[in-house]
């Protein structure tokens, strides 16, 4: 019977944890470029009871968090510095980082930087200088300020299945030993790409997972109500 317990809250325990990403999911689903997550689980025999020839019993245990890096919705914002990537690709940030997040800033000194201060690198593998011109983006990722190119923004993409590892706000890093390769994914100005969560389904999901949780719960509290059961009236013999 504890066999059962230990099954039902393996069972329990992994949709808690499904419910836990998808409540980062819908939490960040107005977050520019954000990518939603789904959990891969495994399956695991317990071996059987001594002496008992009935096979061992299925237990599922968490495997790995996967991201789903479709791309999201463009949305029109007019600002210069936004930049979306329409196709597969990440801009390149110093410190080997890449992001498709492309709400961009200038700093003190003029440089192209994300909001948390990255330098955005061009093709020639330095920072993006913008000055204080006005900055036109082409959609091959050429950079113009006050109609001078000043770079190309270094877009790559990676092969598949990406081995990125999330290391900040839209900010990957390559976790893997396959090198980045040049994307032809264009870039559109004055836009930004939004997150790729789709509420209603997520909400759909997580009712779903709500009611597995709790019929977990009642096949728990069972299991515990009859093995009590058994060990009374065992005891009254």
């Amino acid at each position: 019977m504890y066999k059962g317990i230990y099954i039902a809250a393996s069972g329990a325990i992994t949709r808690e944890r499904e419910l836990d990403i998808l409540t980062r999911n819908l939490a960040n689903a107005s977050t520019p470029a954000f990518k939603k997550e789904r959990v891969s689980f495994r399956s695991f025999l317990l071996p059987p009871a001594q002496g008992i020839s009935i096979p061992g019993r299925v237990m599922t245990g968490e495997a790995i968090v996967v991201t789903d890096y479709s791309q999201g919705e463009m949305i029109t914002t007019g600002d210069p510095f936004d930049l979306a990537i329409k196709g597969e690709g990440f801009f390149t940030l110093e410190g080997n980082l890449y992001t498709r997040k492309g709400s961009f800033l200038l700093d003190s000194e003029g440089y192209l930087i994300t909001t948390d201060g990255r330098k955005v690198l061009g093709t020639d593998g330095t920072p993006l200088y913008i000055g204080g011109g006005r900055m036109e983006v082409s959609k091959s990722g050429e950079v113009s300020v006050d109609g001078t190119s000043v770079g190309r923004l270094k877009v790559v993409d990676f092969p598949r299945p990406y081995k990125l590892m999330k290391v900040g706000d839209g900010i990957y890093i390559q976790a893997g030993t396959d090198l980045p390769v040049e994307s032809d994914a264009e870039i559109l100005q004055g836009m930004k790409e939004g997150s790729n969560v789709n509420i209603i389904e997520e909400m759909v999901r997580m009712i779903t997972l709500t009611r597995q949780v709790e019929s977990y719960q009642k096949m728990i509290r069972a299991i515990d109500e009859s093995s009590g059961k058994a060990i009374n009236e065992i005891g009254r013999i």
